[in-house]
């Protein structure tokens, strides 16, 4: 799907009603696996062509940690969940109570709790969208890398092969006392698979 300028406010609201009940799924989760309250929120729901996301984390030479997967089923793609690395550093200090350290790089330990949270948010936004559609879709076992963002989605279009030239973004917050941390969640769907999803959401392109 390549009409932007097509979607309505409705067809956004749509969208980021997928997203905040997959954030409502997620903090419940996380919450259950860190024994203590976790809430999120979902600021801003948008569609936007791939070129632009590296622009989104900071820039192309922007060093960020980043969870990708592949999604199987009816509406194949993949999906990227990127944060900046002071937030990510923040993030396991403040939500997984893991001492943050001085130097550089992620021990092995760091890195998987990135990725089960990485999990947990993709499981949650899937589980919400299939709902919303009654397409079956499945994550497939997540990686975590720390690199330049353009290396990253360069990495991913090797991985994965041929991407959309579409990303649906759901800006993620995590909430915790009067901190906020965000994180930018992209789904790139398959090509074809946009039309699959907005047509069994029932909005379509003017």
């Amino acid at each position: 799907m390549n009409d932007f300028n097509g979607l309505g406010p409705y067809k956004l609201d749509v969208l980021k009603e997928v997203g905040n009940i997959g954030a409502g799924n997620a903090a419940t989760a996380l919450s259950r696996l860190l024994d203590k309250p976790v809430d999120m929120a979902v600021p801003k729901v948008s569609l936007l062509p791939f070129e632009e996301i590296a622009e989104i984390v900071g820039g192309a030479e922007q060093t960020v940690i980043a969870v990708f997967l592949r999604v199987e089923g009816e509406a194949p793609g993949n999906m990227f969940f990127i944060i900046e690395e002071p937030s990510a550093k923040r993030m396991m200090h403040r939500l997984l109570s893991l001492e943050i350290r001085e130097q550089e790089g992620y021990s092995e330990m760091e890195l998987s709790a990135l990725c089960e949270i990485g999990n947990i948010l993709a499981g949650s936004y899937l589980s919400s969208l299939a709902d919303f559609t009654g397409l079956s879709m499945m994550p497939t076992v997540p990686s975590a890398a720390l690199d330049m963002a353009g290396a990253i989605l360069s990495y991913g279009l090797l991985q994965f092969g041929e991407m959309g030239d579409s990303a649906l973004l759901i800006e993620t917050a995590f909430l915790e006392g009067r901190d906020m941390l965000e994180g930018h969640f992209f789904l790139i769907p398959d090509p074809g698979s946009f039309n699959k999803i907005f047509l069994a959401l029932g909005v379509t392109s003017e």
